[in-house]
């Protein structure tokens, strides 16, 4: 069964700061605020693309903190969602929010109109990240939160960064360890990017800021990818997803952008994996089996794992396809 979204975006409906790194008109490329009626529309025209079988789907409010958005406007954009959901033409409603915009009463408004997925932008759980990148919460309040919404059936999604002021790669991997704690069902990880008209891009342009590399976020991430998978935990993204804003030559400034970032990641494990299995031959040429859902990542972009492997090992590869190999597990055959 495949599982599909469709995007309502509320972009900066809710929020009560300005945190450093946002501007959610540029990241969302939306610039007028949502009404009952669009959420209904909105709908209708994506379920004409959609199967009518074998799919689970969800009507996602992403884009700002929905939980913050005045009680009266959010009953009215979920009761809108919520009438799919009662004709059985959608599975449920899914939104994403801020830690210190969850309570007993908003869980149960959410649960009243059908929400059957909350996603919290956690962000960073050191306290110092938090502060300086004006988030206005605490990991405290994460925490608390987290408490509250287990009380109900809710699948729970975990948000981090990156590259936030402040942070370090061992600040990134100790939120991870902190999110693993709270036993999410879902993470997202997002590098940060430095978006045109952000307090961000002002900290950059002064030499406040020194955004990661392309590099430095993909060694980053993938280590993150693999910490969280090896607790169970399903990773459903990894970078911004690419519009015509999130892209080189829009509204990104500076940062690790890139229009397959997630791919990046996987490929650089595989890129591990694969030294791996040659560590101890004496191959010249060799030809690795992969499970052919997998051939790109073990490729690379722009076949980068292939000229890697050239270059650093001396070792000319081809990846072939073996459909009895699971995900990562790669076979290799000396030439």
């Amino acid at each position: 069964m495949k599982t599909y979204n469709i995007p309502i975006f509320v972009p900066h409906r809710g929020c009560p700061f300005d945190c450093v790194f946002c501007n959610q008109n540029r990241i969302t490329g939306e610039q007028k605020e949502v009404t009952a009626d669009d959420v209904r529309e909105i709908i209708s025209e994506y379920l004409k693309t959609l199967p009518k079988t074998n799919r689970k789907i969800e009507a996602a409010f992403f884009g700002g903190s929905f939980t913050g958005i005045p009680f009266e406007e959010q009953t009215s954009l979920l009761s809108a969602a919520y009438e799919f959901v009662q004709k059985g033409l959608i599975d449920g409603i899914r939104l994403s929010t801020r830690p210190d915009y969850i309570d007993k009463k908003i869980l149960d408004n959410l649960m009243r109109y059908g929400v059957t997925t909350i996603e919290l932008g956690v962000q960073s759980m050191d306290n110092g990240v938090l502060k300086a990148s004006n988030r206005g919460h605490t990991s405290a309040q994460v925490i608390d939160a987290v408490r509250m919404i287990r009380e109900y059936p809710f699948n729970l999604g975990l948000q981090m960064m990156t590259g936030l002021p402040g942070d370090t790669d061992e600040k990134s991997l100790y939120t991870a360890d902190e999110i693993i704690k709270l036993k999410p069902d879902m993470v997202r990880i997002y590098p940060t990017l430095t978006i045109k008209d952000t307090f961000l891009e002002k900290m950059y342009t002064a030499g406040q800021y020194r955004p990661q590399t392309l590099d430095e976020a993909v060694s980053l991430s993938k280590k993150l990818l693999l910490k969280f998978e090896g607790n169970n935990i399903t990773v459903i993204r990894v970078g911004l997803q690419s519009t015509d804003e999130i892209s080189e030559g829009g509204s990104v400034v500076a940062g690790p952008v890139h229009s397959a970032f997630g791919e990046l990641a996987e490929s650089s494990i595989y890129y591990d994996i694969i030294c791996a299995a040659l560590k101890n031959t004496a191959c010249k040429k060799a030809e690795v089996f992969v499970n052919p859902k997998e051939m790109s990542k073990a490729v690379g972009n722009k076949r980068a794992n292939i000229i890697k492997i050239k270059n650093e090992k001396n070792i000319d590869i081809k990846i072939r396809a073996d459909e009895s190999l699971k995900k990562r597990e790669v076979r290799c055959v000396c030439c």
